[in-house]
């Protein structure tokens, strides 16, 4: 008996698998080791019906549903049931829907909740009002900062305004996560915003920076390569004399300025809530994020 006990147990930390034999338990057996995600999202569904670990059953069903091409049933899975998952869980929630609503192309509805997220920054209410949290990335490991999280958040919003051809927008917002957290990716997608508008002169400078390496991830291949790609078109627009395009409706007004404030006040951090949020107090009700 005591043998067949210990081997349970090796098995469910070989195969990284909740100890136990609940419904949570249960979907995960099936995801992970049978590879069988349907009968995993029933058991998923039987969890959270019973009340077992709901903040990670919840989750992970959206992502498993994702992956199997239901990306709106997910969508109303965790609309629909997120209020029984702990104040914790409501973060990972909102990341789980951020992919879920650019997977559908529900572009309105993934910037709104970025700028949310930006609000809970501004607020002192991310990361639980920690400075840092612990993120997992192919089974690793590792600690983000507030002031990382903030960079992705913008890229992500600056990507979504370039989807709505907003370029003027997601230059702003892509301009900001620069000034905090620069890397290769997201100079190419400033250059590209740049690009888009006419304003080539300002374009190559941005692409300079990735050719010489003076950015996180600039001798990345991928990069590289993107870089590569935005010099011909760049050269190609000058040499051709390209009228610049018409631009789209810009970024709102009091976002921009909120912004602008953000960046200008950024200071290490010193108490749980950020000094470049407390100094942009007039800006609460305006900041459109």
């Amino acid at each position: 008996m005591y043998g067949t006990k210990k081997k349970q147990e090796s098995f469910h930390v070989v195969h990284k698998l909740p100890p136990g034999d609940s419904p949570y338990v249960r979907a995960k057996y099936f995801q992970l080791i049978e590879k069988d995600p349907e009968t995993a999202i029933v058991f998923f569904w039987k969890a959270i019906n019973a009340g077992d670990r709901v903040d990670s059953a919840l989750k992970d069903m959206a992502v498993v549903m994702k992956q199997q091409d239901r990306a709106e049933e997910a969508i109303e899975a965790i609309r629909s049931f997120r209020d029984r998952c702990s104040k914790q869980a409501q973060e990972s929630l909102d990341n789980v829907l951020i992919d879920l609503y650019k997977k559908c192309g529900m572009l309105d509805e993934q910037i709104e909740l970025l700028k949310q997220k930006l609000r809970m920054i501004y607020q002192g209410e991310a990361f639980n009002g920690k400075p840092t949290k612990t993120a997992r990335s192919h089974g690793r490991k590792f600690q983000v900062t507030i002031r990382q999280e903030t960079s992705r958040i913008l890229g992500n919003l600056g990507w979504a305004y370039m989807q709505q051809s907003n370029y003027a927008a997601a230059e702003i917002v892509y301009c900001k996560a620069q000034q905090i957290d620069p890397d290769a990716n997201k100079a190419c997608n400033l250059c590209l915003c740049l690009i888009k508008q006419g304003r080539y002169a300002e374009a190559r400078p941005v692409l300079e920076d990735v050719f010489e390496g003076k950015l996180s991830g600039s001798d990345e291949p991928k990069s590289r390569n993107r870089a590569e790609q935005l010099l011909k078109e760049l050269e190609l627009c000058e040499s051709e004399g390209l009228a610049p395009p018409v631009s789209g409706p810009s970024i709102e007004d009091a976002f921009a300025k909120g912004l602008d404030q953000l960046m200008n006040q950024w200071t290490p951090f010193r108490s749980r809530r950020l000094p470049i949020f407390e100094e942009i107090s007039p800006f609460r009700d305006q900041l459109a994020c």
